[in-house]
């Protein structure tokens, strides 16, 4: 989308839920609170529309599937403050989510073309999604929804969620939901929406953890290279690459190859995920001895004891850490990176998990911080590629990009239309660095 293309707010509105909801106040889970994620996840999801589609009607749909959405869903509805103790909860009344109709007057095949390829710069669809929080506790809508309808009648949809109210998995549920109700009547929900937030909330009797020393997603390590004013200060490029399947099993195979451990399978996850760290990390020229970590989300929703019940869609994850020197990951090889991502997956247990809501728990301002990583020598991967996001069809057929609104340091694990085995990866880097990134990343297809 062009810097210089204009989207004009045809209209903004509050939708409420279609029915009566209970009115009480909810407690946000000890997760849920977390310093790092009062923010909004922000999704873009870009339709070629069919022929003799009508905006009037398609409109008028969408607003009847949210409200009805937000029924089952209706703390999304809410407003979220802080408690006393340091925690967060959600003031139900029914207040309502916001929904945006908005026209773009820019050209439909450039946008997607240009979507397929890496926005020009960090923010260049912003107008997109034209709400933006930048404090999620100051009683804004958790949920915001901006249809945008561009010259040709194609559409795209900016979706925000506030994340202290749900994870990944959990609003792409939303979504789906909300996209069946926009095509056609359902009686039952499935998966049913499931609140439950006290399951991921220390026991009282249990003995609350007394170090964080194995948790290394939440120490700090020396900034031997200005990193964080580096990415502060200097502009960063967004880039988009995809991995076919082809290209994917090309890299399982090197990581064998080069494994020092007797590991029968690698996942597509960890050989790729490992494969951009070492590529960033080496595009980057940073000294060697510089410790590195890669944080991932993990979905610990069958990995808590008893496992966690279908629906529940709070923030079920805990971050997985991998972490090394820039020597040894650019000399060591292929194996020895996605090993790392292999341990740092597989000691995330029960036990570990149950050692993070201790901490995440504890009500003082300072312990809270030291909850929050840190930002020197971290690339932060999310995976939107398994959520779901390319089956939300609102009538439009389904979307033929799917990402963030803003390309920026976070790197992003994306689905590709119409190709179940491919992931698109998208990150910002700086500038100084986006060409050597860009011929390492691309070197194994």
């Amino acid at each position: 989308m062009a810097s210089s293309s204009i989207v004009h707010v045809k209209e903004a509105v509050v939708i409420a839920p279609a029915e009566p909801t209970p009115s009480r106040i909810l407690a946000l889970s000890a997760l849920d609170s977390q310093l790092f994620l009062r923010f909004t996840i922000e999704y873009l999801l870009v339709y070629r529309t069919r022929p003799g589609t009508d905006p009037c009607a398609t409109v008028a749909r969408i607003k009847n599937a949210l409200a009805r959405a937000l029924v089952p869903y209706y703390p999304l509805a809410g407003r979220v403050r802080a408690r006393p103790d340091g925690g967060l909860e959600v003031v139900c009344r029914a207040q309502g989510a916001l929904f945006i109709e908005a026209v773009s007057d820019h050209n439909n095949s450039t946008t997607i073309s240009e979507l397929e390829r890496a926005p020009r710069h960090v923010t260049q669809w912003r107008k997109l999604l034209s709400f933006h929080v930048d404090d999620v506790l100051i009683g804004a809508p958790p949920l915001a929804v901006q249809l945008t309808w561009l010259r040709d009648g194609s559409a795209t949809l900016g979706v925000a969620f506030n994340h202290c109210i749900c994870d990944g998995i959990g609003s792409a549920e939303f979504l789906n939901l909300f996209a069946q109700l926009s095509t056609r009547q359902l009686n039952e929900f499935k998966p049913k929406p499931v609140w439950d937030r006290h399951l991921l909330n220390p026991p009282g009797n249990r003995p609350r953890a007394n170090s964080l020393s194995h948790h290394h997603e939440f120490t700090k390590v020396p900034d031997l290279c200005g990193f964080v004013s580096r990415f502060n200060n200097e502009r960063l490029t967004p880039t988009s690459i995809t991995f076919d399947k082809r290209s994917l099993n090309k890299l399982k195979k090197l990581a064998l190859s080069t494994s020092r451990l007797s590991e029968s399978t690698y996942t597509s996850f960890e050989v790729l995920a490992a494969h951009v760290w070492s590529s960033w990390a080496m595009s980057l020229n940073l000294p060697s001895n510089q410790i590195l970590k890669l944080l991932f989300s993990i979905n610990v929703r069958d990995r808590v004891k008893p496992s966690l019940p279908s629906g529940f869609y709070g923030n079920a994850f805990v971050l997985g850490c991998a972490q090394t020197s820039v020597r040894e990951l650019t000399e060591k090889g292929l194996g020895y990176a996605t090993m790392l991502v292999k341990r740092a997956k597989d000691r995330v247990d029960n036990e570990f998990v149950r050692s993070v809501v201790d901490w995440v728990s504890e009500s003082s301002s300072s312990s809270r911080q030291m909850t929050c990583p840190d930002s020197v020598g971290v690339l932060i991967l999310t995976q939107w590629s398994r959520l779901g996001l390319e089956r939300v069809d609102l009538g439009m057929g389904k979307p033929v990009h799917v990402g963030p609104i803003c390309c920026d340091r976070y790197c992003l694990f994306l689905p590709v239309f119409n190709q179940t085995d491919a992931v698109k990866v998208m990150v910002a880097v700086p500038t100084s660095a986006v060409d050597k990134y860009q011929h390492l990343v691309r070197s194994v297809r």
